[in-house]
């Protein structure tokens, strides 16, 4: 398929999907090599920016999809109804951080390294769309996995888990003094 044609195609694919496409099925679709179509994909992406278009093509996890800039938020709002926005607490931000890091995970798991019970955790971030089941624990009673979704990695602009910042020896001994002292104040009280 000429380049041109393969780009419009590309473009109403993403378009007409509104989600994530993998890299494969767009291949698929075009008929050309997962290499090949990432190249006309990425000439894309920086033809939308050369021409400072409203949209742009974002890759999420071996995926593409196409979205409006946040630049043309505001102009948005104008025509628009504000979109229900959610607020994390420090407990969801805790139990996502666990999930995000540790996934797949069972609520079980979340629990232990939270010292409390996360069911409205979980249920929320579920809610909001940035957790998601993504299967069942080989062990007795079954118990849910639970993963990061692509929403999550929209809503922190990443395009994977591998971009996640990595922690260190010394953060992970400061924390977990930290955690300690906290102990320690509660029960002198």
């Amino acid at each position: 398929m000429e380049r041109k044609k393969a780009e419009a195609v590309i473009e109403a694919v993403l378009f007409t999907m509104g989600e994530s496409v993998e890299v494969s099925r767009l291949a698929d679709v075009i008929g050309e090599d997962k290499k090949t179509t990432r190249e006309i994909v990425e000439n894309m992406i920086q033809k939308m920016e050369e021409e400072e278009r409203g949209i742009s093509i974002i890759e999420l996890d071996d995926a593409y999809q196409m979205c409006t800039k946040g630049e043309m938020y505001e102009h948005l709002m104008k025509i628009a109804r504000a979109p229900k926005k959610y607020v994390l607490t420090d407990a969801l931000l805790e139990t996502l951080s666990i999930i995000a890091y540790k996934q797949p995970v069972t609520r079980l798991e979340v629990e232990k390294v939270r010292g409390v019970n996360s069911d409205h955790a979980v249920n929320r971030l579920v809610e909001f769309g940035l957790v998601e089941e993504v299967g069942r624990l080989d062990a007795p009673g079954r118990p849910l996995l639970f993963g990061t979704t692509e929403e999550f990695l929209r809503s922190f602009g990443v395009r994977s888990l591998d971009e996640l910042p990595s922690l260190d020896a010394e953060q992970i001994d400061d924390f977990r003094h930290q955690a300690e002292e906290e102990i320690d104040l509660k029960v002198d009280i």
